[in-house]
């Protein structure tokens, strides 16, 4: 009867194991779809300013259409971009069309001193802050979410119920991991 008693106790105490192993993985999984959820508000915060900003320098880079067109195109395949992968390369695409841009305004005194132009800038940089740290929480909670699938004995509750490790932000863009040159030099 003791023995009965005994292997009840730890019958319950393996279902209790596995009701928290599987409600951590759960608890992991949510959080990681809100960090996602975090990344995407900005990017549409972005991708709404986009077009305010091309619309505000247009009239004074009427020869820039070409930069122009670049910009709102990397826009429009982000905007279309499904999984974090492919988001992540279109993403990266947007934001060397946005420099670019940026850099050939500064070429124009009326854009610079420009009110709304300034504004813009200034918040697309804004943005640009918060998606990083966005995707640095989305990373972070999805290494957890994929460690704790991996590692024994959860990895057996994870597999059970069909968990699958999620896809990361990475640089893909070469020239993003290049290290700036700095000089300063006096010439």
């Amino acid at each position: 009867m003791v023995l009965l008693w005994i292997m009840a106790g730890v019958a319950a105490l393996f279902f209790v194991w596995i009701v928290s192993a599987y409600n951590s993985l759960i608890a992991l999984k949510n959080q990681t779809i809100n960090g996602w959820k975090q990344i995407d508000v900005q990017l549409k915060r972005r991708h709404d300013l986009i077009p305010n900003l091309v619309e505000s320098v247009k009239g004074a880079m009427n020869f820039e259409q070409k930069t122009l067109t670049q910009v709102i195109e990397a826009r429009n395949k982000a905007i279309s971009a499904q999984g974090v992968a492919e988001k992540a390369v279109q993403e990266n695409a947007l934001t060397g069309a946005l420099r670019q841009l940026f850099a050939l305004v500064e070429n124009y005194p009326n854009l610079k001193s420009n009110e709304n132009v300034s504004k813009l800038q200034e918040e697309l940089v804004s943005t640009e802050n918060r998606i990083g740290f966005a995707r640095q929480f989305y990373n972070d909670i999805a290494t957890k979410f994929n460690i704790v699938q991996q590692v024994f004995p959860r990895n057996i509750i994870a597999s059970i119920f069909g968990f699958k490790a999620v896809e990361l932000f990475e640089i893909t863009d070469a020239s993003e991991r290049a290290v700036p040159k700095v000089d300063l030099t006096l010439k």
